[in-house]
């Protein structure tokens, strides 16, 4: 097979969103003290390129690429430094002047350890998806789209005719009728939920896990929240795997697509879908002691010796941190 320029190709929209991390939600009409307010850049494919940037670590600079449009404002400008920032190639992200982009505002509260989300989605959706450009969508091994695979079924098809594999997030279910289409499905306890209402109990996990893989996906994911995950492939047969617990979780915000992205990398670098599972909550639950989607992103080596003794590096992470908490104008193109 000839060599492919990118890795991994990711079609969806780019969101800005604005993190703040309190002890409690306020009550109607009372307060809270904010703890951290950061912007960071969201979406669940988009930040999953940036967890897969990440993990792929120096050797994959300019092996990952986006496609889409971003908005001619503040937030679009910052989406796309932020893609930079983590050597992802920007040439098929479009800046529409005019347009706004989506901003979410979203509040993670200690006490529950959940979030609520505010969005407002930017005048930018109104432009559609950008039609398929054949010099990318045929030089890629990965195509990474989510639940709004009907807006990229042409994307899909391009793709995976010139010899592409499609990874799918799957948060809502959405995408089961074209499950024929997947390579990789990677399904949240919601996609579950929807697509197996007649297993409340969640009894039938390995039973549900097959039936999809027999659909044509090689590979069967769902992710579980505090209980793991569960999954399905031809090597490993059937897993179940806990989540790692010995963390101080301040914001779960980002945690599933950080998950999906790391392991579309993983999986590219050669590791099986149970081990790609297994890291792939570690890069999650080292996430969540972080607030926002994307600070707290491990890279592999942090990773990996988290698993082993416990202990959470967070030389890097800090500094991704401190870059963060300050305002939009000052985000900088720096090397990961």
């Amino acid at each position: 097979m000839t060599e492919k320029k990118y890795d991994i190709v990711g079609i969806s929209d780019c969101v800005v969103d604005c993190a703040v991390s309190v002890d409690e939600l306020p009550t109607h009409n009372h307060g809270s003290r904010i703890n951290v307010l950061t912007f960071q850049g969201g979406g669940n494919v988009a930040t999953g390129l940036v967890a897969a940037a990440r993990i792929g670590g120096a050797e994959k600079i300019g092996k990952i690429a986006s496609q889409g449009y971003l908005g001619g404002d503040d937030y679009g400008r910052f989406c796309k430094l932020d893609f930079e920032y983590h050597n992802i190639d920007c040439t098929w992200l479009h800046t529409i002047e005019g347009k706004t982009t989506s901003v979410a505002v979203v509040l993670s509260d200690k006490k529950t350890k959940g979030r609520s989300i505010m969005m407002n989605g930017g005048t930018i959706r109104e432009a559609g998806r950008m039609p398929p450009v054949p010099e990318l969508l045929e030089n890629c091994k990965w195509i990474y789209t989510n639940d709004s695979i009907e807006t990229s079924l042409e994307h899909v098809k391009m793709a995976k005719a010139a010899g592409a594999k499609m990874f799918i997030d799957s948060a809502g279910g959405r995408c089961y009728k074209h499950i024929d289409m997947v390579d990789v499905f990677v399904g949240s306890e919601f996609a579950y939920n929807t697509i197996f209402p007649d297993d409340p109990e969640h009894k039938r996990f390995e039973e549900n896990c097959k039936k999809i893989f027999s659909m044509g996906p090689q590979i069967v994911v769902f992710t579980l929240g505090i209980d793991g995950s569960v999954g399905y492939s031809e090597e490993d047969g059937y897993f179940e795997l806990p989540t790692f617990t010995n963390v101080d979780t301040i914001c779960t915000l980002g945690c599933g697509d950080v998950f999906h992205g790391a392991f579309l990398m993983l999986l590219n670098m050669g590791y099986g879908a149970k081990d790609c599972s297994r890291i792939s909550s570690a890069v999650s639950s080292i996430k969540s002691t972080i607030t926002g989607g994307r600070a707290g992103i491990p890279d592999l080596p942090t990773t990996l010796k988290f698993i082993e003794t416990g202990e959470i590096d967070f030389t890097d992470i800090n500094k991704r941190v401190a870059l963060y908490g300050r305002s939009l104008a000052h985000i900088t193109k720096q090397s990961v």
